[in-house]
């Protein structure tokens, strides 16, 4: 009976110890990020990698957006994932209320959080003149058209893979010049790969600015990457290019990050077989989840609802999806 309580002590001392020990752990990584300026902090230079952006004043991400940045992370543990915010000051130390957001985002060490300053952004691209004219309040889909035009100055000015905060990744990725089909004779600038300073970049921000129509939806994302593929491939016919390289840049088939199309987004809100998730998702390097049609449903998930998209952030961002959605 006395060895049996005697192992019972030993046993609370050394749970209690590895509680301890976690907690130490924690409070003393948070205290390295508060003490981390803004001229300390890391940022993109000869190392391309994996680029993610909220162009909200937001410093808190949605569990989606956590979950895309953390699957990508994991997806390429090799690779920096470079996570750009613009409400985001640089200094750790301005956010005392924001614990848990840095310590996910820190949590994984190939995660690297960055401020993004639009005017220096811009500077130096043809966006600029755009910029500088644009006034965000007129705008009635400013954040938007704002992602589309960061999206594009970050790649021309470091070059590797850009992604939306509401694409999770189910494969590691490699660095290549890409462009990935939406559908028929469209493409998407969700997800995009390119080179630093890269010639179809160039053309991009050109036309965003030359053709800039901020009241049509998609005008300056879809259907700018679309009008400029089909003058640097010279076809009305983007179908024709399909799986294929075009000057140098390879265009996707749909199924790589846009496997359920947008008016389908509710099939990530159903039940699946794993046979059908098998057969939908082999080639499938990200998963599209259409945040802007979906985001209501989401809040609306919890743990054990089984629908597709539960199982995506129990397989590939499972922090995540332990922070969110699990029962405490």
């Amino acid at each position: 009976m006395k060895n049996q309580k005697r192992l019972c002590q030993v046993s609370l001392l050394l749970f209690a110890g590895v509680l301890l020990h976690r907690q130490l752990k924690f409070i003393i990584r948070f205290q390295q990020l508060k003490n981390k300026s803004d001229a300390e902090s890391h940022s993109p230079n000869t190392t391309p990698g994996l680029m993610f952006l909220d162009s909200t004043s937001k410093v808190v991400p949605s569990a989606l957006a956590f979950c895309s940045v953390e699957s990508a992370a994991r997806a390429n543990p090799e690779k920096p994932i470079y996570y750009f915010m613009t409400g985001f000051s640089g200094n750790f130390s301005d956010y005392p209320d924001q614990s848990l957001t840095f310590q996910m985002l820190s949590s994984m060490k190939n995660i690297i959080l960055l401020p993004l300053n639009l005017r220096t952004l811009f500077e130096n691209t043809p966006l600029n003149v755009w910029y500088q004219k644009v006034d965000p309040n007129l705008e009635q889909y400013w954040i938007h058209v704002l992602s589309d035009a960061c999206r594009i100055a970050l790649l021309w000015k470091y070059g590797g893979i850009y992604l939306d905060t509401d694409i999770i990744s189910l494969k590691p990725l490699t660095f290549t010049n890409f462009i990935c089909a939406q559908q028929e004779n469209l493409a998407n600038g969700a997800a995009l790969g390119f080179s630093q300073y890269h010639s179809f970049i160039q053309d991009c921000m050109i036309d965003y600015v030359n053709n800039y129509q901020g009241e049509i939806w998609g005008h300056q994302g879809p259907s700018l990457m679309s009008r400029v593929l089909r003058h640097w491939c010279n076809t009305d016919d983007l179908d024709e290019l399909v799986g294929v390289k075009c000057n140098g840049i390879s265009y996707l088939p749909p199924n790589y990050f846009y496997p359920i199309r947008y008016n389908d987004w509710e099939k990530y809100f159903e039940h699946w077989t794993m046979e059908d998730i098998r057969d939908t998702f082999s080639n499938t390097s990200g998963v599209h989840i259409w945040n802007f049609l979906s985001s209501g449903n989401q809040d609306k998930m919890n743990e054990g609802s089984d629908v597709l998209l539960e199982y995506f952030f129990r397989k590939y961002c499972p922090r995540t999806y332990k922070t969110f959605y699990t029962k405490q």
